[in-house]
Order: structure tokens, then sequence, then C-alpha cells
């Protein structure tokens, strides 16, 4: 134990710094299991897929989308789902998966919609990143 309070008094800033990452970690878990939008890995994003009339929300910026998305995509990037929210409004009641490159925008993306009253809001956990570890295709046609 006295070798970590004589690694704490040489080194403040690395200590402090560990502390500061180990608060947003658990901040970020918090808020993830707070908001209730369900975290979705891509084989179960597959079989959500399946149900008729769900949307692919797309949020990433436009050279990402044209780089390649997933087929039948709605493009929205994140700066802009508010003012494009009514675009949306005919899946109110449908299953929506939002993605993008990692995850984290998609799940910000999927609290904004839980806020604006949609309920069934999925997030592709781990992204465009995850669906390609997983070998599952993207395309380029819009």
């Amino acid at each position: 134990m006295s070798e970590y309070i004589t690694f704490a008094s040489s080194h403040p800033y690395l200590f402090i710094a560990l502390f500061v990452v180990l608060a947003l970690i658990i901040k970020t878990e918090i808020e993830s299991r707070v908001s209730g939008v369900a975290q979705t890995g891509p084989m179960e994003a597959v079989r959500l897929m399946d149900e008729d009339g769900m949307l692919i929300l797309d949020v990433r910026e436009t050279a990402e989308y044209s780089n390649g998305h997933l087929r039948q995509a709605l493009h929205i990037p994140l700066p802009a789902l508010k003012s494009r929210m009514n675009e949306l409004e005919k899946y109110r009641d449908k299953t929506i998966l939002a993605y993008c490159r990692s995850g984290q925008r998609s799940n910000t993306a999927c609290r904004l919609l839980k806020k604006a009253g949609f309920e069934k809001v999925h997030n592709l956990a781990g992204g465009v990143i995850a669906w390609g570890n997983a070998n599952l295709p993207l395309t380029k046609k819009s």
C-alpha cells in the first residue's frame, strides 16, 4: 500500500488522470443503462432487420456514408437529426436501428429519439466497425 502512496505523491498528474478516466467510464456506463436504449450487436441487428417497416438510421457524416452503409439506411447526420425529426414521424411505432462508425454518435441519436417519444430504439453496438468485424456487407448504392 505504501508503494501506491509513494507513486501518487511522485506522479500526482497521472494519479488524477487515472481517476478522471475512471469517472468518465463509470459515467458513460451509468448513462447507457439509465437511457433505456437497447444496445444491439450485429447479429441481433440482422434479426431485427427482418421486421416489416423497420428503419435503419445512419447518423454518420456524408463522407462516411458514401464510403459504405447498411442496405436501405436512411442517412441523417447527427447534427441535423433534431431539425429533421419530422421525417421520422412515420416510424414512431416501428423499430429504429441507429448506427454510426463506433456506436457513440448513434447512442446519442437514440437518446434524442427516446426523448422525442420513439419507443423501439436500438443502437448498433460497435457501429460499422462491429458490423464489418462480423463480416456483414455494406453497400455504396443510395
